[in-house]
């Protein structure tokens, strides 16, 4: 991803994170921001919609290129959701229940490029989003957000 394409060449990774589940959230926007993203969360399809063509300061224009999508919501249809942030181009994680094999499935097919288990994103999951969005891992136990000069030297 280029730097106008909002990608951490540009400083700033910004992800676009779909969940109406509040304790959940704040946990995905928390882990996201200890590896170096901008997470922007939202709890509405119609809200993940318009995150999805908002383009982030400096990108020439460009949209941000990565989404998280809650698939156990109730409030909105996670699956219509990949298909949506898919279609914009963006790169598509999703989480939901260990045990919903279909739905991990058909999430797959909808274009997602992980389906987690939230039990595996939370045991390990700084490395599983450094690892999806190519940036490098935090220290073991760390919880600081980098500083805008250690997200620079990424």
């Amino acid at each position: 991803m280029t730097p106008a394409e909002g990608g951490r060449e540009s400083g700033v990774l910004r992800v676009v994170v779909l969940a109406d589940d509040l304790i959940w959230a704040t946990r995905l926007v928390g882990q996201l921001r200890t590896v170096g993203a901008d997470p922007v969360r939202v709890g509405s399809a119609d809200a993940f919609a318009a995150a999805l063509a908002v383009a982030p300061p400096g990108s020439g224009g460009r949209p941000p290129g990565y989404a998280v999508v809650d698939l156990t919501a109730r409030s909105y249809d996670g699956l219509a959701a990949v298909r949506s942030a898919v279609a914009a181009g963006f790169h598509v994680l999703c989480v939901g229940q260990h045990d919903d094999h279909e739905e991990r499935r058909a999430a797959r097919a909808a274009g997602a490029e992980q389906v987690l288990a939230y039990r595996k994103l939370f045991e390990n999951g700084h490395a599983v989003l450094a690892a999806w969005l190519g940036v490098p891992a935090p220290a073991v136990g760390s919880l600081s957000v980098p500083t805008s000069h250690e997200l620079a030297a990424r």
